[in-house]
């Protein structure tokens, strides 16, 4: 198939209203679908909130960024980057899961994006909880270990819940630095902010070389010099992003489990993501939105526009 057969349904010939709904009016490319090996970046749904701890609902989350998706247009107005061009783009499906079992859920998401990766597609994923991150870095598990640049309000490096539970939305990157998943000191952590338990979880981040910049940082340096930092510290090595929609303070985005006050705006949020052109990325989720708590589809329509900001990245990235 040509690049021609990848590019999105275009509101000048189908209402955005009409139509099934994928991921920016994709088409949609089965896992047994020749086209399959065509595709160079692949955007995907992970339903699923069993790592949540407080505010359930992010599982519908895949479903509104999909239908919310049809308003993203073919160019970025700031960049000129038309990412539908620069690759073969398409709507994967969502990954199965399992909302009765977490460690059941883990294992097959794990295999999804195993398949996925064998296909050399890049993977763009809308969660679902944070906790779905872990099970994509195993899949995309190399020797040595990913960079990560991370867009959030919380560490998500807490240890465990509930008496030893290890597995929530708040441990997925403790776990994967532990598993030998990433580099903590290339990791970059960006808009920490809110109440705290008692600190461990930045203590035991900063104590591996993880770059925890709290909020007050970020916005008395602002978003170039700190992503100039954080390019510096990821460099040239093969780099995975996630953007925690809680990162943008819950006035532009109240639909999400976890909100914390005093953050990024969505402009603000843009511009720092923008920092992401042209590092060597192997893939980006977006996760957290809760369409329960923001029914009219605001939260959502901030998330896939944060998404198409992470595909422009992902188009521009460095091979």
């Amino acid at each position: 198939m040509t690049n021609d057969d990848f590019q999105p349904v275009s509101g000048f010939d189908v209402p955005r209203f009409a139509g099934i709904p994928t991921f920016m009016r994709l088409p949609m490319v089965a896992a047994d679908s020749a086209a399959r090996a065509d595709v160079g970046i692949g955007l995907i749904g992970v339903p699923w909130d069993g790592g949540t701890t407080n505010r359930p609902g992010a599982r519908h989350g895949p479903r509104q960024l999909r239908d919310l998706s049809t308003m993203i247009r073919a160019v970025h107005p700031a960049t000129g980057v038309n990412p539908f061009k620069a690759n073969n783009c398409a709507d994967l499906g969502d990954a199965p899961v399992n909302p009765a079992d977490v460690t059941d859920a883990l294992e097959r998401v794990t295999a999804f994006y195993q398949a996925v990766h064998a296909d050399n597609i890049i993977p763009l994923t809308a969660g679902g909880d944070h906790l779905v991150s872990l099970p994509i870095l195993r899949a995309l598990g190399r020797k040595p270990p990913l960079a990560m640049i991370h867009y959030d309000a919380h560490t998500d490096l807490f240890d465990d819940y509930f008496g030893g539970f290890k597995y929530t939305h708040g441990t997925p990157f403790r776990r994967a630095i532990e598993e030998g998943l990433l580099d903590p000191a290339k990791v970059v952590q960006i808009g920490i902010r809110g109440t705290m338990y008692d600190g461990e979880d930045i203590a035991w981040g900063r104590e591996r070389g993880v770059r925890i910049i709290m909020i007050d940082e970020l916005m008395d340096r602002g978003h170039q010099a700190v992503m100039e930092e954080a390019r510096g510290i990821v460099g040239d090595h093969p780099t995975y992003v996630s953007f925690d929609i809680d990162f943008i303070d819950p006035s532009f985005a109240p639909g999400t489990g976890t909100p914390e006050i005093g953050g990024p705006s969505t402009y603000e949020a843009q511009r720092l993501v923008r920092g992401l052109y042209g590092l060597n990325l192997v893939g980006a989720d977006m996760v957290e939105v809760s369409p329960p708590f923001d029914a009219s589809g605001g939260t959502a329509w901030v998330g896939v526009s944060i998404m198409f900001e992470l595909l422009c990245a992902l188009a521009s990235r460095k091979s």
